[in-house]
């Protein structure tokens, strides 16, 4: 594929490897908001994303007023995973929906809610999600989507269109046939998935080159991970992806993979990762200058 056409306008060459440092989950419970304002005291972390409908998403974006550097966008939930934690819609408590499971929350899978849920009731649910953030103070740089379950051809007009009159970002990869075949995708979901790329692209819409999330399994040491990563990183504009929590009771209550996600929080909370990202030659950016780029296009 081309360079990304993005690159060039943001500063870049097109042989630069750019990249969003971005926590997703915040707001998913306690562990993760305290793990979210110690990395942004910390400075590595360059994004994050707040999962609106969960219990402790309120003391998220309280975080993130207090830092004015915070670069916070909104990560759309339409799915609730946990057996011992549930979440459900912000907008809606009506089964006919399809956005509730018989517990009345969301579904459990992605499988579940992309086979249940009404695009119409989806479309309320994103919007409410995003103005609940905006009542509570997030200055919203961008929106992406929690375990990708908005990325099915009837969720993703109604994510664009919402990311349209927002002015913000939504983030979507600007990968070819084969990258999405690497990511799961059948021949005829790929070529959809390229050619809806395509589309965005000549709208104006901004997209990333790649996509990597450091691991969940185990709790390896994540900073030398990390450093290998970008090593390896090809040019253009990657979402760097984390999961970063504090170890506590209540995370190893809830989750299967807690530890995971704190060796993801302790790699960044380290003082050498500035040292790491600064070695390995990359450029450390957010979303805001995204947001910025496609708002003076509008």
């Amino acid at each position: 594929m081309r360079p990304n056409p993005l690159l060039t306008a943001l500063g870049y060459a097109p042989t630069d490897r750019v990249v969003i440092f971005h926590a997703d989950d915040i707001g998913m419970c306690g562990a993760t908001v305290d793990a979210y304002a110690d990395l942004l005291d910390v400075g590595a972390l360059t994004s994050a994303a707040l999962m609106v409908p969960c219990p402790a998403a309120a003391e998220g974006a309280a975080v993130a007023r207090r830092y004015p550097h915070a670069d916070l966008g909104v990560h759309l939930t339409i799915t609730s995973e946990w057996d011992v934690l549930r979440w459900g819609p912000v907008s809606t408590r009506d089964p006919a929906s399809g956005l509730l499971d018989a517990e009345g929350r969301f579904p459990c899978t992605v499988q579940a809610v992309q086979a249940t849920a009404r695009p119409d009731a989806v479309r309320s649910e994103l919007a409410a999600q995003v103005s609940r953030a905006r009542a509570w103070g997030v200055d919203i740089t961008h929106v992406d989507s929690h375990m990708g379950a908005l990325a099915h051809p009837k969720f993703l007009p109604a994510v664009m269109a919402l990311a349209g009159q927002e002015g913000v970002p939504a983030m979507y990869p600007r990968m070819n046939r084969a990258g999405w075949r690497a990511q799961g995708f059948d021949a005829a979901g790929a070529a959809g998935a390229w050619g809806y790329g395509r589309l965005l692209e000549h709208a104006g819409r901004p997209l990333v080159d790649g996509l990597y999330m450091l691991p969940l399994e185990g709790g390896s040491d994540h900073l030398e991970l990390t450093r290998r990563v970008l090593a390896t990183l090809p040019p253009g504009l990657t979402h760097f992806i984390l999961h970063p929590a504090r170890d506590t009771p209540e995370l190893r209550a809830i989750c299967g993979d807690w530890p995971g996600r704190v060796a993801n929080y302790e790699a960044f909370r380290d003082p050498r990762m500035k040292g790491v990202i600064a070695d390995s030659g990359v450029h450390a950016i957010g979303y805001r200058p995204l947001r910025d780029w496609m708002r003076a296009r509008a």
